[in-house]
């Protein structure tokens, strides 16, 4: 079983999609890694050898940062926004989209679910 940055890879993936199980390291990464390191993207998971593992672990380890402190760094950032009182910060606060997206529709992902509101009903015009 490959361990890598505390996180075990799925045995039955290709490396290749399997090191994107790490937070921090989607497919362009993982192509890197596998290139620096010389090993095949197309072999599974539970084909490398222990020597393999490690030479991935320590690219890893030298070149990126990756869950705990990559989450860290992250949660540092939103909470210094929130501090500071920027647009973003206050949004973050809220629990509403940051980047743009529209709220009139969609957005409930971000939301949650929809909370009624007494006396919102649409009144009926009669001629």
């Amino acid at each position: 079983m490959a361990r890598i940055a505390g996180v075990d890879l799925p045995k039955n993936k290709r490396v290749e999609i399997g090191l994107c199980a790490i937070y921090g390291i989607g497919r362009h990464t993982s192509q890197k890694i596998l290139l620096q390191t010389g090993i095949d993207p197309d072999t599974k998971v539970n084909d490398l050898s222990e020597g393999e593992v490690s030479q991935i672990r320590e690219a890893i380890d030298h070149e990126y940062e990756v869950e705990g402190e990559l989450r860290r760094r992250v949660n540092l950032n939103i909470k210094r926004l929130i501090e500071i009182g920027s647009y973003r910060g206050i949004r973050h606060r809220r629990g509403l989209p940051v980047h743009g997206q529209r709220t009139k529709t969609n957005a409930r992902s971000r939301k949650g679910a929809r909370k009624t509101v007494a006396g919102r009903r649409r009144s009926i015009t009669r001629k």
